[in-house]
């Protein structure tokens, strides 16, 4: 099933009974906020939140969590909300093997609806912004996606960025930007920096749940996340052009606000809760200056909440982290099975692999280090052997335990590049890196004492179905002791 936009999607989680609607008068703050960090807690099957009757806000529909829990990351994919995270992540992984499915463009879009332009421009008018962590600095909004194209190739569509930025709205016409130097938005405004130029954006709010997953992967530069929508919805995602920027934008998104990143213009920014868990602190930030408001009737405005993990941010990137990850690692290495990334964005990261020869699986670690998300993101990572699952802790933990010796198996890297959010680095930007080898020795290595393993007689697999059934039918009345 593929959703046009977050209306649809909404409308199948509350047929699917994963849509809570709040009816009840609530306060902006804390009442959101809390409400948002108390479904990170709920566990995986938690519902997203609708809220439409907010203190302060005279007409607000507010939706929270929309991708928070395993349940409504399948239902996003069209899958059955009961389908195992492992069973997800491979089905994640078959559909972007789709890629690039190219989009379809439409005529008269939703947002078309109502237009704010010039000294009409109001943020505070047309959104309901709150604060969710008592820390912020301000109002966020931190589930858009935020399109540019390439000022030096802007022709080239794959080069076209969506992605997902935090955004502080600063005045009622200009918002702080966030580009971590690793994202392609960074790459793009130092190019128009370069040649003096503003560079124009498009903030999509409210948007498909395909767009919202596409836009936080971590693709080649020339890669289009439009095009890997259209792979992980299973048909072309529907398009519109941004009337002011030209800018290709999702047709079905909320809100949609064009205007310029300023220029050389820089604005003191933060501090946010972020997705380590802790507060970011603030920096001088590029500053975007809003030419146009355009929003659909009765506008849906949907937040995330980010924290201490886990949270919706960690459903909502946990496979979109994976799998770029596999397929990149595949590329140098087949051996590669599966890739384990949810974990704070892939800060740490676990990847399973055959062993062609001693050594090998380090130096499959360390490619991870350079792949386009390892750059920036991934910190430790721990190599495991074929037959360990990485999504299975105790596996994890029974091969850290059991195959690890650290004279040999910890591979430090000095002063590598990092997210300047993670709270370790020192300076912000920089810090250690570590890959650590819990696979088994193969020659020419021939540490240790590997040679009588204990394995699994033939016949569990076919016991792991018959006990599965049996549970089955004694919940549902059917069995006997």
């Amino acid at each position: 099933m593929a959703y046009d936009d977050l209306r649809a999607f909404l409308a199948e989680l509350d047929a699917a009974g994963q849509l809570l609607r709040i009816s009840e008068r609530v306060a902006a703050e804390p009442d959101l906020g809390a409400a948002a960090t108390a479904a990170a807690r709920l566990g995986d099957a938690a519902p997203a939140l609708y809220f439409d009757n907010v203190a302060g806000f005279t007409d607000a529909r507010i939706a929270l969590n929309v991708h928070g829990s395993w349940a409504n990351h399948a239902l996003a994919l069209g899958l059955d909300p009961a389908t195992p995270v492992k069973e997800q992540v491979a089905e994640f992984a078959r559909r972007c093997e789709r890629f690039p499915v190219k989009p379809e463009f439409r005529e008269a879009p939703p947002f078309q609806g109502n237009v704010r332009e010039g000294e009409d421009v109001d943020l505070f008018d047309v959104l309901p912004l709150f604060r969710l962590n008592v820390g912020d600095a301000g109002f966020f909004l931190d589930k858009a996606a935020v399109i540019s194209r390439d000022p030096a190739d802007p022709e080239n569509f794959g080069k076209q960025n969506a992605g997902i930025y935090r955004l502080q709205v600063k005045g009622p016409r200009t918002v702080g930007l966030q580009p971590v130097p690793m994202h392609d938005i960074a790459l793009q405004l130092g190019v128009a920096e370069t040649l003096g130029e503003d560079l124009p954006v498009a903030i999509a709010l409210g948007n498909d749940p395909t767009v919202t997953i596409a836009a936080g992967m971590s693709l080649d530069y020339d890669q289009s996340e439009y095009e890997m929508a259209g792979a992980l919805r299973g048909e072309p995602l529907p398009l519109a052009v941004g009337p002011s920027t030209g800018l290709d934008v999702p047709w079905g998104c909320e809100v949609l606000l064009e205007g310029r990143v300023l220029a050389g213009r820089r604005q003191f920014e933060g501090p946010f809760g972020e997705f380590t868990g802790h507060y970011s602190g603030g920096r001088n930030m590029p500053l975007i200056e809003i030419d146009r408001i355009s929003y659909r009737t009765d506008p849906i405005f949907e937040s995330l909440y980010l924290g201490m993990p886990w949270t919706e941010l960690d459903y909502l990137i946990g496979p979109a982290t994976c799998v770029p990850l596999l397929h990149q690692l595949r590329e140098a290495f087949p051996e590669v099975q599966a890739v384990n990334a949810m974990y704070t964005h892939g800060l740490l990261a676990i990847i399973s692999t055959r062993r062609r020869y001693g050594g090998f699986a380090r130096a499959v670690g360390l490619r991870a280090l350079t792949t386009p998300h390892g750059l920036g993101y991934c910190k430790i990572v721990i190599m495991v052997d074929e037959d360990v699952d990485p999504f299975n802790l105790p596996q994890v933990m029974w091969a850290l335990s059991t195959k690890v010796n650290p004279a040999g198996d910890l591979v430090q890297l000095p002063n590598m590049p990092v997210v300047m959010l993670d709270p370790s680095a020192s300076p912000p930007g920089i810090s250690d890196k570590l890959v650590i080898d819990a696979t088994t020795p193969v020659a020419p290595d021939q540490r240790g004492n590997f040679e009588f393993p204990v394995g699994d007689r033939p016949e569990t697999a076919e016991w792991v179905g018959r006990l599965n059934a049996l549970m089955r039918d004694r919940a549902s009345g059917a069995g006997s002791v």
